[in-house]
């Protein structure tokens, strides 16, 4: 279609706000759910990691936008990677598809100076990520290392690694942080799992404060490529190995005043404080879910989703759904690190069609009913040391080092020699489930990998073929995979 029978965009209802889903690739994007409050920066932040941005029309009473981007291999790269990440602005969960329009077009006064404004802005990230020969601006391109380095100043309050990692995470999988003085400046190393995911923390935390008037953030690419943690404690953390010693402890440093910490400003406002203990709140469930039921001891639906999804990233100890509030659940890892990693992947994933929310819980551990609680109350709780669903209970197990963020791609394992490549289809077909591809492991027909259409359809699965018998003896084992087919 040629530009000339495009609709006008010009911030009225000329525009059709109420576009279904499309999978054909454009530059433009609809972006919904926003906040009512959202500004134009806020909305550039989620588009400026992949690329230029050439127009953006926001439509604040609809909760809507529109971007372009200058090419569709950067809008496709957005779309791709927010497929798997939902982003969020100020809390709440943003929706991002492709338009039906393939560029928009903008012809009154207001929009000029919109676009204007965002022309600076958008040039300004561009040019200080990259410039081409001869001073033209290129798209953005990504930096090689997942690493950032981090130095907090005006250090008021103390900086723990749990308070980096919960605000970083809400921009991807955080792997490993290292914190350390130099200069008499608290500084970090954190690794992502992605790059993308270290560009687009940077692009929206860079000079923000973690507490009121305080504690800045200053953020730029490190040249490492990785880290290599050797030590779990409180000033290292890797948390894709749960079975790293703690080494010697040296004394805290005292990274300014002990007072105590303010709410968090906008930039970390749900950050929930600092705990080392193991028990995770997890938020937004889908208190309807049906069908799910795990091999032990009867434990069905709810129950047994939250023990298998929060289960591939750590053994699951204790599992309570809050009596009044069924949507929420207290979670308990068998220990702080298990907990962390947890909540670093899990944080922001779809599950049953809502979009979870995880966070360290208040509690220490989660309370067995006693004696004399109700029928119901004793039903919402679930002891579960011991379990044969856990996955790292072997100390060095290969697990620790397979732990992966929620994707597309499935890893089985445990495959009886019996059960061919059209049986498992079969099994993941009849369960509502796309299979995109499949592939035995050639050293190995023990294990496979298992690509499915969308991410949330592989959390799906998992959470429904885990642990399924496959013969008399042997139970299927599904993880998620960095691999792809």
């Amino acid at each position: 279609m040629s530009s000339s029978h495009l609709p006008t965009v010009d911030g009225t209802d000329r525009l059709c706000v109420s576009e279904r889903a499309q999978f054909v690739p454009s530059r433009v994007l609809h972006l919904r759910q926003l906040p009512t409050e959202v500004t134009e920066q806020e909305v550039l932040a989620l588009a400026l990691p992949f690329g230029r941005v050439s127009k953006l029309i926001t439509l604040r009473a609809k909760n809507q936008a529109f971007l372009e981007m200058a090419s569709e291999e950067a809008a496709v790269t957005m779309v791709n990677y927010y497929t798997s990440a939902t982003p969020t602005v100020r809390n709440q969960p943003v929706f991002i598809q492709y338009s039906t329009h393939r560029e928009l077009k903008t012809d009154n006064l207001t929009n000029q100076r919109t676009h204007g404004a965002l022309h600076a802005i958008s040039s300004a990230a561009v040019h200080s990520g990259n410039m081409a020969s001869g001073g033209e601006e290129r798209a953005f391109v990504p930096a090689q290392s997942p690493v950032l380095r981090i130095i907090v100043e005006n250090l008021f309050y103390p900086v723990t690694l749990e308070v980096l990692q919960q605000i970083f995470s809400k921009f991807g999988s955080v792997l490993k942080i290292i914190t350390f003085t130099r200069n008499n400046q608290f500084q970090a190393l954190l690794q992502f799992s992605d790059t993308v995911h270290a560009q687009h923390a940077k692009a929206a935390l860079d000079g923000q404060n973690i507490y009121n008037n305080c504690c800045t953030l200053r953020i730029d690419f490190s040249k490492l490529s990785a880290l290599n943690v050797k030590y779990n404690n409180d000033k290292s953390r890797d948390f894709t190995r749960a079975d790293l010693p703690t080494g010697e402890l040296e004394p805290t440093a005292a990274f300014g005043k002990t007072a105590h910490r303010p709410a968090p400003t906008h930039a970390t406002t749900d950050m929930a404080p600092p705990a080392v203990h193991s028990v995770l709140l997890v938020s937004n469930l889908n208190p309807e879910v049906r069908g799910h039921t795990c091999p032990e001891a009867g434990l069905a639906d709810l129950l047994c989703v939250v023990v298998v999804f929060a289960g591939v990233y750590g053994d699951v100890q204790r599992v309570k759904i809050l009596f009044n509030k069924k949507e929420n659940a207290l979670v308990q890892m068998s220990d702080a690190t298990q907990a962390q990693l947890a909540m670093s992947h899990l944080n922001g994933q779809r599950l049953h069609g809502n979009v979870i929310r995880v966070t360290l819980s208040k509690h220490p551990v989660v309370q067995l009913p006693r004696g004399a609680a109700g029928q119901e109350e004793q039903a919402l709780t679930r002891d579960y040391a011991g379990s044969a669903l856990h996955r790292f209970k072997k100390p060095g197990s290969k697990n620790f080092n397979n732990i992966f963020p929620p994707s597309a791609t499935l890893h089985l394992s445990n495959i009886p020699s019996s059960v061919t490549e059209d049986v498992l289809k079969d099994l993941f077909s009849s369960g509502g489930f796309t299979v995109k591809a499949f592939k035995f492991f050639q050293k190995d027909r023990k294990m496979a990998l298992m690509q499915l259409a969308s991410v949330d359809e592989a959390i799906e699965a998992l959470v429904t073929l885990h642990d399924r018998q496959l013969d008399h003896n042997q139970h299927l084992r599904v993880s998620f995979s960095k691999s792809t087919i």
